[in-house]
């Protein structure tokens, strides 16, 4: 079977082919690390994380990069006091690296937590100045930037000038681009209200900046993602992934900088995972309906009746399909709860199957692999899959009754398919034989997240971490060697 992949850019579902037979490269927008990571961050790299794992299981050899933002930008109306790595270091008294360092460890404990496999590659912005700098230097001399006042800027005029087209990938218009966009973090020094900045001269407040040849600064957005990408899989590689949100302005800006710099277009296949929705409406601190992944995880939250364990909240992500938007309810997750229940059972059940060899079964196991794999190759389409898998729960149950047969070579192709189905390409573990294991994990992750609070000072977050818990049997005890935890 073909690997169809829908391509944002053509906005069309295209047969796979990358560029090195047998190899893809894969580059996922990271995280910017000034506060908790969120569910709908988690839903996004989720999605990419199981897009990852059926790569490898289809045979490719790939080379997975993912970016953490770990420096300061600018927002709209060009404030410094509204960077959001400025914000947080004057909320928490902290050095911007110190959060960087905070939020980066809060976000691979997540991301952990539900079982995503790390990138090949994790690189930081911080730690590519250096390219970025030549970056920028190289688009001065191409002409497709320009210097202003200490900043440089892409000149998006230009680029459409030679024939190029800003505004492909979003289907933007560049004449309407031109009539809408405000010079809000420009200041008058950009010739044209869109053009992006490249690199941003440092006022006296700002607190990360390095040197470069255009005076002390800091780089763009946008740039930081086209000098690592490049810089780890080439100048053009397979596939670029993102949240839908990513889509303008960074990633737009993203292909301007790299047909500008190589003459080339950067990306074969874009990919754009939809946005999560709780309750029907959009996840919003500052309506409330709003909370984070290990509140869900450990119940404390107004919204869900219960917690629920990190791999059924994976389950639930998982039978939305990746380009689909995700609402989730009290209601979603007490159904994938009962569903991942019931799969772990079959799983379980199918291990005490005893095959016959004489009687002919009414279901056919290869037929049935062909549309779990034909269900993968169509756009990584995980809801169609699930709904496959459950297929072969009905017919694992009818075996435990007694109700169908199955011979031993079907036995075998059945058990080593679904296991690697739910297990390798999913992700799921199974909770009941990894209970021990992943209560202590889960509870070490609390208990952190309970010093971290402490250490905050914020003590009505610490004592809520330590009564939820003797809620449920599970006693805090603080020494000297730290917190350890007892088991009623």
């Amino acid at each position: 079977m073909q690997l169809k992949i829908y391509n944002s850019l053509t906005a069309e579902k295209e047969i796979f082919k990358p560029i090195l037979e047998g190899n893809v490269g894969m580059y996922v927008c990271g995280p910017t690390v000034y506060s908790n990571v969120h569910l709908g961050n988690v839903r996004t790299f989720l999605s990419f994380d199981f897009i990852y794992r059926t790569l490898m299981h289809l045979g490719y050899k790939v080379r997975y990069v993912r970016n953490i933002t770990d420096a300061g930008h600018l927002t709209d109306d060009g404030n410094v006091d509204n960077d959001r790595f400025v914000k947080q270091t004057r909320l928490e008294k902290l050095e911007p690296m110190e959060i960087v360092q905070k939020y980066t460890v809060d976000f691979h404990k997540v991301l952990d937590m539900f079982n995503l496999l790390p990138p090949n590659i994790e690189p930081t912005a911080t730690g590519h100045i250096v390219e970025q700098i030549e970056l920028t230097q190289k688009l001065i001399d191409t002409g497709f930037a320009y210097e202003s006042n200490g900043s440089v800027y892409f000149d998006v005029l230009e680029y459409n000038k030679r024939g190029l087209n800003y505004g492909e990938l979003s289907k933007r218009n560049i004449e309407e681009l031109f009539a809408n966009t405000r010079d809000l973090d420009g200041q008058g020094e950009k010739k044209n209200p869109q053009d992006f900045a490249l690199w941003k001269k440092a006022s006296p407040a700002h607190i990360m900046r390095w040197n470069s040849p255009w005076g002390e600064g800091f780089p763009g957005w946008h740039l930081e993602c086209t000098a690592m990408s490049t810089k780890y899989l080439g100048e053009t590689f397979d596939i670029h992934g993102g949240g839908m949100d990513l889509k303008f302005p960074h990633h737009e800006c993203e292909i301007a900088q790299g047909k500008a710099c190589n003459g080339a277009a950067p990306v074969h296949y874009w990919m754009h995972a939809n946005m999560l929705t709780m309750n029907s409406q959009r996840m919003s601190k500052s309506t409330g309906n709003y909370i984070l992944p290990m509140q869900l995880v450990t119940g404390d939250n107004d919204f869900f009746e219960k917690s629920f364990h990190p791999s059924i909240v994976r389950f639930c992500f998982l039978q939305a399909h990746y380009r689909s938007v995700l609402d989730i309810s009290n209601d979603a997750m007490i159904a994938s709860e009962k569903g991942f229940i019931r799969l772990m059972e079959a799983v379980k059940v199918l291990n005490s199957v005893t095959p016959d060899d004489q009687k002919p079964s009414g279901f056919s196991v290869q037929e049935w692999k062909d549309k779990c794999y034909e269900a993968l190759t169509d756009d990584f389409n995980s809801p169609i899959l699930i709904a496959h898998l459950f297929e072969a729960v009905k017919y694992i149950f009818a075996l435990n009754d007694g109700k169908e047969t199955i011979s031993t070579h079907d036995l075998e192709d059945l058990r080593s398919t679904l296991n690697a189905l739910i297990f390798d390409v999913l992700g799921l573990q199974n909770v009941e034989e990894n209970n021990n294991e992943k209560l202590d994990q889960t509870l070490k992750v609390l208990i952190e997240l309970r010093n971290q609070a402490r250490k905050s000072k914020n003590f009505e977050l610490s004592d809520q971490i330590r009564d939820k818990l003797l809620a449920e049997g599970i006693e805090l005890k603080d020494g000297r060697d730290g917190t350890s935890y007892v088991l009623n």
